[in-house]
């Protein structure tokens, strides 16, 4: 669409009076203006990458950004709008300011060490998406998965990094593989979703460096800033792959959580097993009722819309990676007997009638989560008030 020529017309809209096209016409003018301010911002955002990377600042400046936002929010006050939408904009901007830096390599410092990473099982969707982000720092990517030329154990004896990127199934039989090829002073790193027994695996076949990780995200993430990663540094050798893995990772904009495998596992079977199970368990309920998913649309309230999001969600992406998560974490069976006994128990108590008995489990509940819940209550119902708008 050329610059300054205005929407086309719908066919199907009714009869627009001039008086309205004229406004329409205005506000059009103002959003190209808008559009014209975003990219001199864009441009401006380049030459602060430039200057970060060869001074060392951080990408990610909380102080600068906490007095960005006030001060928007107080211009919004004076200018008769919305403090909320206005920081909600500016935030979604400073977002996308720190992508860009991070793309332009802002926080990649000049001295740090390119090397070549193998990354086994470059074909699946976080392999790709590790392929992008290692070569997004600088570093030069053996890219292998089953239908590639080169082989894992070649590519493991030519790299300095081997990352293992493989289905959890298979994680410990390919680091058995690759770990005899690799050269002593290299570093075997993976990125699966439990660590006990991968992490126990590398430091068995491999007598060099080995750091496990876990990105607490999936392959469709939209931006790297905030995103969190498990950190399990379990053996370093030289004394500086440890900062070497951590440099690359940070300077992409990822917040890293270290921890130890068996605590990784224990916590994870609640961040991933508990939610996974319970989403499959609603999934599996709703198809017994056998009530049309449309039909509740017809009904549905914000809360039950964003369950629905959730749920249809978990059941359009690959069954294996679920089954995989949940039955690979040492924790399950504990996990899935909590959900069928606390299912019973409430079943229980609903088909009693005992008012105070639900009452009083209830508040055992609410008593647990203590200062998250109120937390809890604000922040969700900023995201129904999102998705309110989104509808």
């Amino acid at each position: 669409m050329p610059r300054d020529e205005p929407p086309a017309p719908n066919p199907d809209s009714p009869l627009i009076p001039p008086a309205l096209q004229r406004l329409r016409d205005g506000i059009d003018e103002v959003d190209r203006s808008i559009v014209d301010l975003l990219a001199k911002r864009h441009a401006l955002i380049a030459e602060v990458a430039a200057v970060k990377r060869t001074t060392g600042v951080p990408i990610k400046d909380p102080g600068r950004e906490a007095s960005l936002l006030e001060a928007r929010r107080s211009q919004a006050t004076v200018d008769g709008l919305s403090p909320d939408m206005v920081e909600g904009l500016f935030r979604l901007l400073l977002r996308s300011s720190r992508d860009r830096q991070a793309s332009l390599r802002a926080a990649v410092p000049e001295d740090l060490r390119l090397c070549t990473v193998a990354i086994i099982g470059a074909g699946g969707g976080m392999g790709q998406l590790w392929t992008r982000l290692m070569e997004t720092v600088g570093h030069e990517v053996l890219a292998v998965d089953l239908d590639t030329t080169l082989s894992s154990t070649d590519a493991a004896a030519e790299a300095d990094v081997v990352l293992v990127a493989v289905p959890i199934d298979v994680t410990e039989t390919v680091i058995k593989q690759v770990a005899p090829a690799m050269g002593p002073d290299a570093l075997l790193t993976d990125i699966t979703s439990v660590k006990a027994g991968p992490t126990s695996a590398m430091m068995e076949h491999f007598s060099g460096s080995v750091i496990g990780t876990h990105p607490l995200f999936g392959p469709s993430v939209r931006s790297l800033q905030n995103q969190r990663l498990a950190f399990v540094p379990a053996r370093d050798v030289d004394g500086h792959w440890t900062k070497w893995l951590r440099t690359t990772y940070q300077s992409l904009g990822l917040t890293l959580l270290d921890t130890q495998a068996d605590t990784h596992d224990r916590i994870m079977s609640v961040v991933q097993v508990l939610t996974h199970h319970a989403t499959e368990v609603m999934g599996r309920a709703m198809l017994r009722l056998g009530v049309p998913v449309e039909e509740t649309l017809r009904f549905t309230s914000p809360v039950y819309r964003m369950e629905l999001l959730m749920t249809a969600r978990h059941f359009a992406q690959d069954a294996d990676l679920y089954r995989a998560i949940e039955a690979g974490n040492p924790n399950c069976e504990a996990v899935t007997e909590a959900v069928r006994s606390s299912a019973e128990e409430f079943s229980t108590v609903l088909a009693s009638g005992d008012v105070e008995e639900f009452r009083s489990m209830f508040t055992q509940v609410t008593d647990f989560f203590g200062e998250f819940a109120p937390v809890a209550l604000e922040q969700s119902s900023a995201l129904i008030e999102r998705l309110v708008e989104m509808d």
